[in-house]
């Protein structure tokens, strides 16, 4: 089964709560930090069971035709020099936006580092592909995003959805 992720906009949070009731719990929800938003519409927000799912989404993967492929200076190719923080991978059809983004996952025009495919046992796409989404979940706060969670699953910086709530609505009440 395919695994999906969700965009909506949501102006206040009671639209955020009346969605998450309707339509939820999700295990994941993300929205910008930034204004204006980045690869999001002002107020958007996406909602998923699973990360991959998620991240795809925000990045629209599927729409930009976007896939892991080798990077010229790979392993095999030993006439071309390989700059030393990066990873043989990288991602074609990358997001133009995410070129200015500091992310230690990727650098611009999408080259993977050296950080994402450390942990990998070998170089198979799928676990080099498996290893950038998990480092980029990690790394997805830094770049200008809140990603929201049930609990803290991944870095204490997630933020829970109760937590987050309950600071819209404060702020919201004193607006």
């Amino acid at each position: 089964m395919e695994k999906t992720a969700q965009r909506i906009i949501l102006l206040e949070s009671q639209d955020f709560k009346k969605f998450w009731q309707a339509k939820g719990p999700f295990k994941y929800a993300l929205t910008s930090r930034e204004f204006p938003p980045v690869l999001l519409e002002p107020e958007e927000w996406i909602f998923s069971d699973d990360m991959n799912a998620l991240l795809k989404e925000l990045m629209q993967w599927d729409k930009r035709k976007m896939k892991f492929v080798q990077a010229p200076f790979n392993r095999k190719k030993k006439n071309i020099l390989k700059p030393e923080s990066l990873s043989p991978w990288r991602i074609a059809n990358f997001p133009e936006e995410w070129e200015v983004a500091e992310c230690s996952s990727f650098t611009p025009v999408g080259y993977l580092t050296e950080a994402v495919t450390e942990a990998c046992t070998s170089e198979e796409k799928a676990e080099v592909e498996a290893a950038f989404f998990e480092h980029l979940a990690r790394d997805i706060e830094t770049i200008g995003y809140v990603l929201l969670s049930p609990e803290p699953i991944l870095s204490p910086a997630t933020a829970y959805v109760g937590e987050y709530l309950k600071e819209w609505m404060t702020d919201e009440a004193g607006s």
